[in-house]
């Protein structure tokens, strides 16, 4: 690993912040837009700007990013902080290792590429082949490449590409021994997954939309066909959908010894029904294996008729359980490992064994058993962190996992299911030392008492002296664990005195389905309420000021700084709301946001109506209120969180911002929904313009 000692490189001059007169922003068109719920009339002047196809939508867009870059291009340390993130990217690193029989595959970018390139290699000494390059598929990296996983008999593996950051997916097939690309193609997808049989696959697909509605239209009647290798897809079988219920999700699964076909049955993002039935019957004889969308239940294997149970039915932290599938009552179910008092994040059925991760205060924890449930091993990881992976066959002798933390960078493990003994099969070096950093995890009380963790990352030997820019980022919501990860970006930051904080805000997965459930719906408030006491625990304890302060998150993390910011303006000095869903009225009316009632409730129900409206970020902007300098960041091809809610929440703190903070929108193209949907480049000038937005409103110069 290199090792740079840049703390004394580095410095930052804390100045007062620049003083502006309130911008001239532009003028956006108001329309008379009124609708009425259940008795409430409520505004909307800004609706045409859902339009995303619309001439005037492209011209207020293209109006608002010359706005936008007019301001960022003045910050005079911009081009500092861009090279200085270039270099934190800019090391060899690796991820998804897993085991494809003899063959086994990892990704790897050497440092800036725009997308990690996929490999593989014959046995642990083999020589690396390149497998499939995303980076050759497009000049900008504006296409993306997600391997899906080999089939059971490990000669063929499936992946998908994503075009322009856009959700909807085609998936392709290859031979993996010569490195093949089959004929086969399958279109219209919204996941990549694929449940394999010797002669095909089962797969979910949705209805080609309508032509310039690719972008909006609700994902919906979704259906399960099955492919056979080498057909065309129109000649695809058809085999199931849930024509009572268009909205419903639906997730396939086969068996690793082909004997059952499974169908998970989701309303939205939580519970799930199961339905099953033997390949060798007919499509009318599916039964229901585990009824109903209270509870999760995953099917992680079976030996013969006996399928084994992830299911967190009776067991809020989740537990494992076998029953057979010709009677899945719960009568006739069996214990394998009891719920902890910690959370089980994944179980998997390896090498005739379970693997199970916990999270012990939002930390991995792995545990080896073997079938019946009897503890075998507890595998050491390196420090405290987060593992993933730890996937494979009932044959397998090894398999690989990944693990990070705040100050490791990415790394691959293999793990030998025998002796549970780890080490490492692909390291990552990087250009900072990072031996001089630390993170530690505190505990603080949210507004009801509740106790609540979050992880406090700086440098070694950080004085708490109020002087500090900080960054508190956070999620909440849709049973999301937010656990240590390695943020490049945010080394910048470090390196000026700053201060990353991670709080594990209720509405998340860390605790629980009771931790979920406290964040979810008519409970919302909770996650926000828990931000705030995270804002007012860093201000308390001496560790930033209100002035230094921004806040930051993503998608659901974008509604909770929009809710934040406008129910306490004061809070921070600046605000990010990334891809952030604004409009908690109309979410449910576009892509996949019907899916997201079960975690926020719908407008449409004259119950969860008045909880949505009070929280709402967009119909909570008051006029003559000062807000935080706020850069609003969406995309033009986001098809999960459509850009119309950062378009009319931009132009509604614009219209009403009663301070001299700037409020800027940034607005991406070819790009989908956050540094998923984008390409290294593009992240890299996005972290680049908030840092840079972050520190010259916070009166911060970085110095070289």
């Amino acid at each position: 690993m290199k090792s740079l000692c840049f703390a004394l490189l580095f410095s930052f001059t804390l100045l007062t912040a620049p003083s502006f007169a309130q911008l001239k922003y532009p003028v956006t068109k108001k329309v008379d837009q009124v609708d009425d719920y259940f008795g409430t009339r409520v505004s909307d002047p800004y609706r045409w700007l859902e339009n995303d196809n619309a001439a005037n939508t492209k011209n207020w867009i293209k109006t608002e990013q010359f706005f936008t870059e007019k301001y960022l291009s003045k910050i005079p340390f911009r081009a500092l902080i861009k090279k200085q993130i270039e270099k934190t990217y800019n090391y060899p690193r690796h991820y998804s290792g897993f085991k494809a029989g003899e063959y086994i595959f990892f990704s790897k970018n050497n440092g800036l590429q725009n997308q990690s390139v996929y490999y593989y290699q014959k046995g642990l000494k083999g020589l690396p082949h390149i497998f499939i390059d995303p980076n050759t598929l497009s000049k900008d990296g504006s296409i993306s490449v997600a391997l899906d996983g080999p089939s059971y008999d490990k000669k063929y593996l499936a992946y998908h590409i994503n075009k322009n950051g856009s959700d909807w997916s085609t998936s392709y097939f290859v031979e993996i021994a010569t490195n093949t690309k089959l004929i086969d193609s399958i279109s219209w997808r919204r996941d990549g997954g694929v449940a394999w049989l010797k002669t095909g696959f089962y797969y979910t697909v949705y209805p080609e939309p309508l032509k310039g509605t690719e972008l909006t239209a609700i994902a919906k009647n979704a259906k399960v066909y099955f492919h056979k290798l080498g057909d065309n897809q129109i000649k695809d079988k058809f085999i199931y959908e849930d024509t009572a219920n268009p909205n419903m999700g639906l997730g396939i699964q086969t068996s690793e010894d082909g004997r059952f076909l499974f169908i998970s049955k989701s309303p939205g993002s939580s519970g799930f029904e199961v339905i099953g039935k033997r390949i060798n019957e007919s499509n009318k004889d599916f039964k229901t294996l585990f009824k109903g969308y209270e509870f999760q239940n995953g099917i992680i294997g079976n030996l013969q008729d006996t399928l084994y149970i992830n299911t967190n039915n009776g067991a809020g932290n989740f537990k494992i359980i076998s029953t057979d599938f010709n009677n899945t009552s719960k009568e006739n179910w069996k214990e394998v490992v009891p719920e902890k008092k910690e959370k089980l994040d994944f179980a998997s059925m390896v090498g005739r064994k379970i693997i199970t991760g916990y999270l012990v205060n939002a930390t991995s924890k792995i545990y080896q058993y073997n079938i019946d449930g009897k503890l075998e091993l507890e595998p050491k990881l390196p420090v405290l962190g987060t593992a993933n992976g730890f996937g494979g066959f009932n044959d397998d002798k090894y398999l690989f996992y990944d693990f990070t933390s705040f100050t490791s960078t990415p790394c691959i493990y293999k793990y030998d299911i025998k002796t549970g003994q780890s080490e490492i099969f692909k390291s990552s070096g990087y250009i900072l030392d990072l031996n001089t950093y630390e993170a530690n995890q505190i505990f603080y009380k949210s507004k009801d008492g509740t106790q609540v963790s979050m992880f406090l990352v700086h440098k070694k030997g950080f004085k708490k002296d109020a002087n500090h820019p900080a960054l508190l980022y956070a999620y909440g919501g849709f049973d999301v664990n937010l656990t240590p990860f390695f943020w490049s970006a945010m080394f910048e930051l470090l390196e000026n005195n700053g201060i990353l904080a991670v709080p594990n805000l209720r509405g998340g997965g860390e605790y629980g389905e009771e931790w979920h459930k406290a964040g979810m719906l008519d409970k919302k408030q909770n996650v926000f309420d828990d931000f705030i006491a995270a804002a007012d625990y860093l201000v308390s304890r001496k560790f930033t000021t209100h002035d230094q302060l921004a806040i930051m998150g993503g998608s659901n993390g974008g509604l909770l700084v929009g809710a934040v910011m406008t129910q306490r303006p004061e809070i921070c000095k600046v605000a990010i709301p990334e891809v952030g869903v604004m409009d908690m009225l109309r979410f449910q009316k576009f892509t996949s946001g019907v899916f997201w009632t079960t975690e926020y409730g719908s407008s449409d129900s004259i119950r969860q109506f008045p909880s949505l409206y009070k929280y709402s970020p967009l119909h909570n902007i008051k006029t003559n209120i000062n807000y935080p300098a706020t850069l609003v960041i969406t995309a033009d091809h986001d098809d999960r969180v459509v850009p119309m809610h950062s378009f009319k929440f931009a132009a509604t703190l614009q219209e009403k911002q009663g301070g001299t903070n700037p409020v800027l929108i940034r607005i991406t193209t070819n790009q989908g929904h956050g540094a998923s949907g984008s390409s290294l480049k593009k992240n890299i000038e996005s972290m680049t313009d908030i840092l840079s937005f972050m520190f010259y409103n916070m009166g911060i110069t970085p110095k070289p």
